[in-house]
């Protein structure tokens, strides 16, 4: 077996580390050269994880696109409250929001014989976690995207686009006409549900929506600065500027600042998740609050049921509140 071949251990010991056989010592070092086989060679031991049915490691994995976003260390936090409070210890998996180091991740947490998951999918389809469902293993799911028909899976999230409605709107209603968009990354659920928001904003207001005002970048400081400093340099620059999360609105103020102008009074800005330092910059931001650690919480609450059998058979979603938060950077 490749496993057994790369770990140089022998097909018995891959097979005491996958059951987790209590009869078979197996000594650390060599139980970690398995499970490091196991996910170099990208394997997924269904038996193990069907095992989980009758043998709880009371462990769970929480899977998130960037730890160095205040934000998911928040709702991971909120995570662990409920887990350790019901004797539960959580794994904690970062992803970059990369397609390969999520089912990487998966991968692994499976190995591991985790009881239950909560992932943050950026490109892991639904689907592709119904499958550890029905190998055993509990998911939930942080997206607006209901479950699939039939999936004993459950979501949950606010609603982002009708958030980034309200952001938008509320800066029409302050007299913006001309409203950029620091929107992040392409094909990923936090940028295509907020530019869906941001449109249907203008929209509603009889604006005409202008591809050039909205710029895509990386989800932090960086990518904020430079997306905002290509909205600066427009013929007709915005007045106002919406940013897709915390970190690239404050990038979108540096590059407003060294342009020389100030903030609000040339160009209104509003963030997107109400981290902890939305409320310490200067101006302090207007925001969209996702209260991280209450969805963190609500994730863990979900799982447990599933974990504790008391749920339906089929999937839920969980819809969480939101609120624009007011200070004076617009």
């Amino acid at each position: 077996m490749d496993v057994a071949r790369l770990a140089e251990v022998s097909q018995p010991v891959v097979s005491y580390v996958l059951s987790g056989d209590s009869r078979a010592s197996v000594a650390a070092e060599t139980r970690q050269r398995v499970l490091d086989a196991i996910e170099q060679l990208g394997y997924v031991p269904h038996h193990a994880a069907r095992s989980l049915r009758g043998q709880r490691t009371f462990t769970i994995a929480g899977i998130i696109p960037d730890i160095t976003n205040p934000f998911y260390p928040a709702f991971e936090r909120g995570i662990q409250d409920v887990a350790e409070a019901a004797g539960y210890d959580l794994i904690t998996y970062n992803t970059d929001g990369l397609l390969e180091k999520e089912r990487k991740s998966l991968r692994s947490a499976v190995a591991r014989r985790v009881d239950g998951i909560i992932i943050t999918p950026f490109h892991v389809s639904l689907e592709e976690c119904v499958q550890l469902v029905e190998q055993g293993v509990a998911v939930v799911a942080f997206t607006l995207e209901p479950p699939p028909p039939g999936a004993a899976l459950d979501t949950f999230a606010i609603d982002s686009a009708a958030a980034a409605t309200t952001a938008v709107t509320y800066l029409i209603e302050r007299g913006h006409r001309r409203i950029g968009m620091v929107a992040g990354e392409e094909n990923t659920p936090p940028r295509e549900l907020r530019v869906r928001g941001y449109r249907e904003a203008l929209s509603a207001r009889g604006l005409l929506f202008d591809s050039m005002l909205v710029r895509g970048s990386d989800f932090n400081e960086a990518g904020g600065y430079q997306a905002t400093q290509g909205l600066l340099r427009l013929s007709a620059r915005p007045t106002a500027i919406f940013a897709a999360n915390d970190l690239m609105a404050f990038g979108a103020m540096a590059a407003i600042r060294e342009a020389g102008l100030r903030i609000p009074h040339d160009v209104a800005i509003v963030g997107f998740d109400d981290i902890p330092a939305a409320r310490l910059v200067e101006p302090p931001l207007t925001t969209i609050a996702q209260y991280p650690e209450r969805l963190g919480a609500r994730a863990a609450e979900l799982l447990l049921e599933r974990l504790q059998s008391e749920t339906p058979p089929v999937g839920r979603h969980v819809p969480m509140p939101f609120d624009l938060v007011v200070r004076a950077s617009a």
